[in-house]
């Protein structure tokens, strides 16, 4: 399926939009906000290849920069990430004005983990979640959990884990993910760092994302969630 992709940018809502937009041939009037890790932005090898396959599907997908990266183009995030989830809220708003249908949030790593953040704030702003290279704690700190938010989850979540991320073993996350009350499941993407083996030129990627939208579209039909 054909699909253009163009600048997106909005500065009416605080925190603004600011990111890409890739509208499918033939869209179902399904959305997704996808967004980047704590040193990334939104047009990383990752989230495009990613994007790409989902709007082959017949998504509409924003991938966008969060607040942080809005205000800086290099630096880690700062504070407790509440701006950044308002930056999410944002682009969710307006995803919910482009396209009619239900809307997906995720994201990679920070992203993701931010995206689950707002989904058990607001149960409400997303039918499901899909986390890339969730980091379940900083690298050799496995005591430093990231896992608080969890228990509050009440959204069908999909995990893709490459099976050497330093951010937390395949086993570690299948402990985690218990902790969540909505339907679950984790893909491992083989043995793969954080960025999942997807960090060069989109040209030359694997099949893993189009695998990725494949099987988040079964796992949402096994939860129930019609998309």
């Amino acid at each position: 399926m054909a699909v253009i992709t163009e600048r997106f940018e909005d500065l009416s809502p605080v925190p603004s939009i600011r990111g890409f937009l890739s509208r499918p041939e033939n869209p179902t009037g399904r959305g997704l906000v996808l967004t980047h890790g704590a040193g990334a932005n939104c047009d990383s090898p990752l989230l495009r290849a990613v994007a790409d396959a989902f709007a082959e599907d017949g998504y509409t997908v924003l991938r966008c920069d969060l607040a942080f990266r809005q205000q800086r183009r290099f630096g880690p995030p700062r504070g407790s990430g509440a701006e950044d989830r308002e930056s999410l809220g944002s682009a969710v708003l307006a995803m919910s004005k482009l396209s009619p249908g239900p809307i997906v949030l995720g994201g990679h790593s920070y992203g993701g983990r931010q995206a689950s953040m707002l989904a058990a704030e607001n149960p409400e702003i997303c039918v499901g979640l899909l986390l890339l290279s969730y980091p379940l704690h900083p690298p050799n700190r496995p005591q430093q959990l990231r896992t608080a938010h969890l228990s509050a989850l009440r959204t069908p979540a999909f995990f893709v884990h490459g099976g050497r991320d330093s951010f937390g073993t395949t086993s570690e996350m299948q402990q985690a993910i218990q902790l969540i009350r909505a339907p679950v499941r984790l893909l491992t993407a083989g043995a793969t760092g954080h960025d999942l083996g997807l960090s060069r030129n989109a040209k030359s990627m694997s099949a893993l994302p189009k695998t990725i939208a494949t099987e988040f579209q079964v796992f949402m039909k096994t939860a129930c969630i019609a998309l």
